[in-house]
């Protein structure tokens, strides 16, 4: 298959662009970007293939798509903003700032343990009704009302869902917007990301169609893909309540555009990860604008949970709302690399040691188990090597 490599890409970082030019031949690529920042210096920016399975969109330099759980890194990182400013404290109880979220004894569960998956809410026990994904105080006051699934604090698992509508509700009340307001306001603006949590009808034009997901042949296995498909185990809860989420082709409809689902549904482009992550890799400033302090962002990558996920049934780690990386997603190669990775293979990182923020963004989804996207060794070894 012959692709165009579009875009820019500094000569000492062409072993990139060729990785990233044989991921068209080696992987069932559709379209993807890839971007990275080195040392507050764009060095990477390129994208190749098609927006569409028809293949009659071409991929264009500002392509948006959805990227799952990558939105992840940039909720954690609007809390960290209001952390910084004293308009939240993880140490202090969730209810302080939500009263009813003192139900069923989760009155000492505390904002820290909201963002490093240690809470106990992964799920909610209840089916809600049609819609309630797409309903901001259903999905909360459910969870207000839910009881933990394990004493907060002793154990951790990935909220894989419910951490988006449980740290969204928190930078609501702190800091009176919704979440894709404060991303915006806080975070997109100063660095100039296109990066949106809800996106507008303006950005239509932009937005790649996500592909059915292809399923590696460890995709499902092991212990987490017996879990999964026991439709009562907490792994099943946590990644299928409520029910919306099994609408077909959920992630290409414009309901699901232009809600707020801040755990997974944000839509970006892989220079809007690099420049994000760039910035907290060069001490939490780039061209001129912060986001954060050079304190904040060392509280942003500190560790605060490891070991075995109660529900990815794996070792994962997590710092204040990022994860870490593990043999589960390894991603980076600093000790103190800190990101999301989101389902189906979009990435985007911070390496403070070696000054790097990156970012990728397909829209062919494939489903890896340990180890993580096939698409990202290639790609991480090259831009390692060239820095």
């Amino acid at each position: 298959m012959n692709i165009a490599i579009q875009g820019v890409c500094d000569p000492a970082f062409a072993p990139v662009r060729d990785a990233f030019a044989a991921n068209f031949e080696r992987f069932p690529e559709l379209g993807a970007a890839v971007s990275a920042v080195a040392r507050g210096r764009v060095v990477v920016d390129l994208w190749a293939g098609f927006r569409d399975a028809a293949r009659t969109a071409p991929w264009g330099r500002d392509t948006l798509v959805n990227v799952y759980s990558v939105t992840k890194g940039a909720v954690a990182l609007c809390a960290h903003a209001l952390i910084e400013r004293g308009a939240l404290d993880p140490d202090a109880p969730v209810a302080a700032a939500w009263p009813e979220f003192a139900a069923a004894g989760k009155e000492r569960v505390r904002v820290g343990q909201l963002l490093d998956h240690s809470a106990g809410l992964p799920a909610i026990r209840a089916e809600l009704g049609p819609g309630a994904l797409f309903d901001w105080q259903a999905m909360t006051g459910a969870l207000a009302a839910e009881a933990p699934f394990w004493e907060p604090g002793a154990r951790h698992g990935y909220h894989a869902i419910t951490f988006g509508f449980l740290v969204g509700e928190l930078i609501r009340r702190a800091s009176g917007r919704s979440v894709g307001a404060f991303l915006r306001e806080a975070v997109a603006a100063p660095l100039g990301l296109d990066f949106h949590i809800g996106i507008g009808e303006e950005h239509d034009a932009q937005v790649a169609e996500v592909q059915p997901t292809i399923v590696s042949p460890d995709g499902l296995g092991g212990a987490f893909g017996a879990s999964f498909r026991d439709p009562t185990s907490l792994t099943s809860l946590a990644f299928t309540r409520p029910r919306d989420l099994a609408s077909p082709d959920l992630v290409n409809t414009v309901r699901f555009r232009r809600a707020e689902i801040p755990a997974v549904n944000g839509h970006a482009n892989a220079r809007a990860l690099a420049r994000m992550y760039g910035a907290l890799a060069s001490g939490g400033a780039l061209d001129g604008e912060r986001v954060l302090s050079p304190e904040a962002v060392e509280r942003a990558l500190t560790e605060r949970s490891r070991g075995l996920d109660a529900v990815l049934l794996a070792e994962s780690r997590f710092s204040l709302g990022f994860m870490l990386p593990s043999a589960l997603r390894p991603f980076g190669r600093g000790a103190r690399t800190f990101g999301h990775p989101g389902a189906g293979g979009a990435l985007g990182f911070a390496d403070p040691d070696a000054g790097l923020g990156f970012g990728y963004t397909p829209n062919q989804p494939i489903a890896s188990g340990a180890g993580g996207d096939p698409r990202w060794v290639p790609l991480l070894d090259a831009v390692y090597a060239c820095l």
